[in-house]
């Protein structure tokens, strides 16, 4: 029983820290997106050093595909057990009793942001693929900005974006807190992870959101 609660323990610490890394990621690439809305060589300028730096291409590219990976696959397997370690039915008939709705259904907000993703990379990540690597096109740094705008020139592109955003965003409002806590943070900084929590959860997708919308309106 003691192993049980230490590997569960150490499942959960793994799950929480490729949660973080992913946020991590997000912040990173909603930074840089968010140039594109008031400068098109700003813009440009960073994703062409994303998209040509050997660090990030051959090291920390692979090292994000594995994190995306590992924390859905771990996060329907740790789903999947606390579904089993429930003893009691009435706990699952009154879940809403016990639990938030975003905790309840992190399972199927996470199938739909993991859907978005595949979608985005076979959206941005492959096409990027095939013209370095299989085309081997020339490279052209000022390509980015056109690339990006193209994407969102298609209504319904931008409406599915906006809602996987909005889903994301009720993912990581219970995803944020519980992966910090996962990490054993101080009680007594609850109320600050809980005010940074919201900020990040909110702020970020409806920020890609507006990035979506503002390309969208204005080419």
């Amino acid at each position: 029983m003691k192993n049980f609660i230490v590997t569960s323990i150490g499942k959960k610490v793994a799950m929480a820290i490729s949660a973080i890394f992913l946020m991590i990621f997000l912040l990173q690439h909603f930074l840089i997106n968010i140039t594109s809305v008031f400068s098109e060589d700003i813009f440009n300028m960073l994703s062409h050093f994303m998209g040509t730096n050997f660090l990030v291409q051959f090291i920390l590219q692979p090292i994000l595909i594995f994190g995306v990976i590992f924390h859905f696959v771990m996060g329907f397997y740790l789903e999947t057990q606390n579904r089993r370690a429930t003893k009691y039915e009435y706990y699952k008939e009154r879940g809403g009793a016990n639990s938030t709705w975003m905790s309840r259904n992190m399972i199927w907000s996470g199938l739909v942001v993991l859907s978005f993703l595949v979608l985005h990379f076979i959206d941005f990540w492959i096409p990027e693929i095939n013209y370095k690597y299989v085309e081997f096109l020339p490279e052209d740094p000022n390509r980015y900005y056109e690339e990006l705008v193209h994407k969102f020139e298609n209504m319904w592109r931008v409406v599915f974006y906006c809602i996987s955003f909005i889903l994301l965003s009720l993912h990581l409002l219970h995803g944020f807190s519980s992966a910090l806590k996962s990490m054993g943070t101080n009680k007594s900084y609850a109320s600050s992870i809980k005010n940074l929590s919201y900020i990040y959860s909110i702020g970020i997708p409806l920020g890609f959101c507006f990035i979506a919308i503002f390309h969208h309106l204005t080419h």
